[in-house]
């Protein structure tokens, strides 16, 4: 038996959240470095599997299969194509980071020692939160997916509720109240979507008489398996809205300013940067292959929701008032541009989009990290405290600058082509969608660009006159993601070679060709 790669990519991470969690109360320095290490560890396993897959190969490789519940035609398949392969690179590159940049996030707070915050609890749900996102990634079995998409809500529930943003570190019962209204709120949206989930996998499998995705798929392909229409557009939307909830699309996003706001920084990356990804992901996964039709009839109110996303988003991250919230706002939008790259159904629209969840991550962990650097330092997330920071931080200053230039997507770094994809994609088969959405990016300058103005330039105001710049620590953390948005804006091949393949599949699935230019003939 070959050794199973991709079960060991998830379980070594899971293993490592049982030992982290193990780690005597006092050691808590070493249950930091013992997370850190399987993290780092889990990026090697990460690699190995970026480097044995096959763009031209199989569409899933690296497969695993075994029985689990028999009775039940339930088993234990996994499997990766391009998207997902990228995805856990993603995923298992992001939380070293976390990890580093949440170092101190979790130890006891020095003027209240009574009130003890569990260091080791902290970075092993942090690890079981990789464990699961990376295993809903590889998942091939519909049951199986939805175990662990619906699993990862407990990990992330204590981490928003137990974790608050250190801004608030030591405050009165409010803010404990707001981090436990945030950390409900998610939990609440989320489980209600899975609950419409579990119907359409139950209707799936009384359809379809087992969960194997490549089996149903292959079953719809060949016609032995053909669903009525209605069916087919119920069973859609059932998984559709659990996958709506998660990515966020408007108007079921409600619950992420709250959660990200209230959490800190490095669980606020992992919130929208890594677990929001397998909405988006599952959408191109499971939506568009196990119910194409049903995807083609639903795309033109889809459109709609990811544009009025794209906008309302942007719109509201120009009027806030609090950093962290302004993020916030802005991942709506830019969820909005990937779920509307995926049911644009072009092969540009597809690539940019799956492009956009990595380059997202990428860019919104640069910002959201300095960002939480930033709040530490003065104890306020609230943008009119501050001002002048870059004469005083200038490395901070200039972190934080190119992270919010990536955030709205300027040339030369990775957003940038992801969008461009999108857009192009949209407008060959939606032009006046297309042509709306691109005022999301005149939006997303102005929120941005006033950002860095009100928070950086301008008077030095005494509060931030002492603050200091960025410790090696944090500089290990943003500099490699610095790195990786200039490389991957100016050289987004290695990325485009492996995800390109994936995207034909899908574009097949849906039996659906790219328009075809209309260009006049020469006279």
């Amino acid at each position: 038996m070959s050794f199973p790669l991709l079960t060991a990519t998830a379980v070594l991470p899971a293993i490592g959240a049982i030992a982290t969690a193990a780690v005597p109360a006092a050691r808590r320095t070493a249950a930091k470095w013992l997370a850190l290490l399987v993290s780092l560890a889990t990026l090697a396993l990460a690699v190995v599997v970026l480097v044995r897959f096959d763009p031209d190969g199989d569409r899933y490789q690296l497969t695993e299969s075994h029985a689990w519940i028999k009775d039940f035609g339930v088993r234990y398949e996994l499997g990766v194509d391009g998207i997902a392969v990228a995805l856990i690179a993603l995923t298992a590159l992001l939380i070293p980071f976390v990890i580093l940049a949440g170092w101190h996030d979790a130890d006891p707070l020095e003027t209240h020692s009574s009130r003890w915050r569990p260091t080791q609890g902290f970075f092993a749900l942090i690890l079981g939160v990789e464990a699961m996102v990376i295993i809903s990634f590889e998942a091939t079995d519909v049951f199986l997916f939805y175990i662990f998409f619906e699993a990862m809500l407990i990990p992330m529930y204590f981490l928003i509720g137990g974790f608050g943003d250190r801004a608030h570190a030591g405050s009165d019962e409010h803010a404990a109240a707001q981090r436990s209204y945030a950390a409900v709120k998610f939990l609440l949206y989320n489980l209600a979507g899975g609950l419409i989930m579990l119907a359409a996998v139950i209707g799936l499998y009384v359809v379809a008489g087992n969960f194997s995705l490549q089996e149903i798929a292959e079953a719809r392909a060949n016609g032995s398996l053909d669903m009525a229409t209605n069916t087919e557009r119920w069973l859609f939307l059932g998984f559709f809205f659990a996958f709506a909830v998660k990515a966020p699309l408007w108007p079921l996003h409600t619950w992420l300013p709250n959660a990200m706001g209230e959490a800190t920084a490095p669980v606020a990356v992992l919130i929208t940067a890594v677990v929001d990804k397998v909405g988006t992901f599952a959408m191109l996964r499971f939506c568009l292959q196990l119910f194409p039709e049903a995807s083609k009839w639903a795309t033109p109110a889809i459109l709609v929701l990811a544009l009025i996303s794209i906008i309302y988003g942007a719109l509201l991250a120009v009027g806030q008032r609090d950093i962290k919230r302004l993020v916030a706002y802005a991942s709506i939008s830019h969820f909005g541009f990937i779920i509307m790259g995926i049911f644009a159904m072009t092969s540009q629209g597809q690539s940019g989009a799956t492009l956009y969840m990595v380059n997202h991550g990428i860019s919104t962990a640069a910002l959201m990290l300095v960002a939480g650097f930033l709040i530490t330092r003065r104890g306020s997330r609230l943008i009119a405290d501050y001002g002048g920071v870059q004469k005083v931080a200038p490395v901070l200053a200039g972190t934080f600058l190119i992270g919010s230039l990536a955030t709205l997507s300027l040339p030369g770094l990775a957003p940038f082509v992801s969008e461009f994809l999108v857009l192009i994609g949209t407008f060959a088969r939606y032009p006046v969608i297309g042509i709306i959405a691109t005022f999301g990016i005149v939006l997303a300058a102005l929120y941005t660009l006033v950002l860095y103005q009100r928070t950086m330039t301008g008077p030095v105001k005494p509060e931030v006159s002492a603050m200091p710049d960025l410790k090696v620590r944090e500089l290990a953390v943003v500099a490699p993601l610095i790195a990786l948005l200039i490389f991957l804006g100016v050289y987004p091949k290695p990325l485009t070679d492996i995800v390109n393949p994936a995207v034909k599949q899908t574009m097949s699935d849906v039996h659906k060709k790219d328009p075809k230019p209309e260009v006049e003939a020469a006279k």
